[in-house]
């Protein structure tokens, strides 16, 4: 049997090993972060598009179907919903409930149900609401976009 020198076959790092390795992953946690954060807004942008043009569809659909004569509207409305709460409700139709929207969407920008609204009687780049009926949807966020633009303007 052979007598083993002393440190031979040993295992383990050594404090200079540990050090670099803890330096190496610090290095890349810190790329990661910034990648982490770009995919958050990424992704809270698609949910702000897409309810957006959720809302806007049904807008469009409750306009469609007042123009058609399905029900009656105000007169000041041009056929437009007097509010957003009216598409979740539902108007009647002949006896039954036509709904545009399931609910009001939460706007991920803001973590709120309060939209800001756009009658046809305001200005385009207005963020006074008239109340008389509503045409068009924003969020009252004012951040800005990966692309460079305000989220209410979208």
């Amino acid at each position: 049997m052979r007598a083993k020198a002393v440190g031979e076959g040993e295992r383990g790092l050594t404090l200079v090993e540990l050090i670099i390795t803890v330096f190496i992953l610090s290095i890349l946690a810190s790329a990661a972060i910034p990648i982490a954060t770009f995919q958050v807004k990424r992704q809270k942008e698609r949910e702000l598009r897409y309810d957006l043009w959720m809302m806007r569809d049904a807008i469009d659909k409750y306009k469609d179907a007042a123009d058609r004569g399905a029900f009656q509207t105000k007169v000041n409305s041009q056929n437009y919903p007097p509010d957003l709460q009216t598409l979740v409700d539902g108007v009647d139709v002949q006896g039954k409930k036509l709904k545009f929207l399931r609910r009001i969407p939460v706007d991920p920008m803001t973590g709120d149900t309060d939209w800001g609204l756009r009658s046809m009687q305001d200005d385009p780049d207005s963020d006074s609401y008239s109340g008389d009926s509503v045409f068009d949807v924003y969020s009252k966020s004012q951040g800005t976009a990966l692309d460079g633009t305000k989220y209410s303007t979208w």
